[in-house]
């Protein structure tokens, strides 16, 4: 693993409760795997920030950092400031896990263990696909999620088992790429970059997560995100051009900036941050 120098990307916005069981299963990751973790607070209403800082002293097996987003980005924007530090930090590979406890960081343990992570651009962890389980979700809205992966895949040409779930691993010729900051802010960002994915011929391959319901709140408003999820398949299709060219943003912004509120001791022997 010496040739990797992979990041821990903790989105995280309004899940206090959720951050600490998160960040307290980091304890048991194998030594050396992950060089360093970054929660990233989205301006959240309730304690995530204090909570997940809480947990700091408990940590000793690797370099954790508790930063807040400079404004709401949403959850794209978090992982494009994320993304950025990754790349200006000399980073290989940047895992996402969000903060809200759904996905389990140990379902890409042998992902890393294996290698595969450094074979593809990207391994994306898939809630529906042979392999996968995911207690507690609706089977509306499994048909519905099922639905849109075979939209998708018609669009695309490339079998796709999920749009966007919290468990994922990037290679840097992804989190380096400059065409990220045209994607959309808010959640429909990781329909951007799978499309991206496809249109730029990136090598990536999905692997089966276990995903859990249980005190989490969801952010997705079904109807609005339906019409949004629709229309980026629409320009994929129709508008290939526009897709490639246009700013799909609704507001610009010049920088994705974070602070850091907490870190752990081992992040003196680190980098600055």
């Amino acid at each position: 693993m010496s040739e990797d120098k992979v990041l821990l990307f903790i989105p995280g916005y309004n899940c206090a409760p959720q951050i600490v069981r998160v960040l307290r299963k980091l304890k048991d990751l194998p030594a050396g795997l992950i060089a360093e973790a970054l929660v990233l607070d989205n301006r959240s209403n309730d304690d995530t920030v204090t909570a997940g800082i809480g947990v700091l002293p408990e940590i000793e097996n690797l370099a954790l950092r508790v930063a807040r987003n400079r404004a709401n980005y949403g959850l794209g924007g978090s992982h494009k400031a994320a993304f950025q530090y990754a790349n200006s930090h000399g980073f290989t590979h940047v895992i996402v896990l969000h903060g809200d406890d759904q996905g389990d960081i140990g379902d890409i343990v042998p992902i890393l263990q294996a290698g595969e992570h450094r074979r593809f651009d990207a391994c994306l962890g898939s809630r529906f696909m042979r392999g996968s389980q995911a207690p507690g979700y609706s089977k509306f809205r499994i048909f519905g999620n099922r639905v849109f992966n075979l939209l998708f895949s018609a669009a695309s040409g490339r079998r796709v088992t999920d749009l966007g779930s919290g468990l994922n691993i990037f290679a840097r010729s992804v989190f380096a790429d400059p065409d990220l900051e045209r994607y959309s802010d808010d959640l429909r960002f990781n329909c951007y970059l799978l499309l991206g994915l496809v249109d730029k011929r990136r090598t990536f391959r999905f692997f089966p997560i276990t995903w859990r319901e249980e005190d989490q709140v969801s952010n997705v408003r079904l109807y609005s995100q339906t019409v949004k999820t629709l229309e980026i398949v629409r320009q994929y299709v129709l508008s290939r051009h526009s897709f490639r060219s246009e700013d799909h943003r609704a507001a610009p912004i010049d920088a994705y900036g974070f602070d850091i509120m907490g870190q752990t001791a081992s992040c003196e022997e680190s980098h600055a941050g």
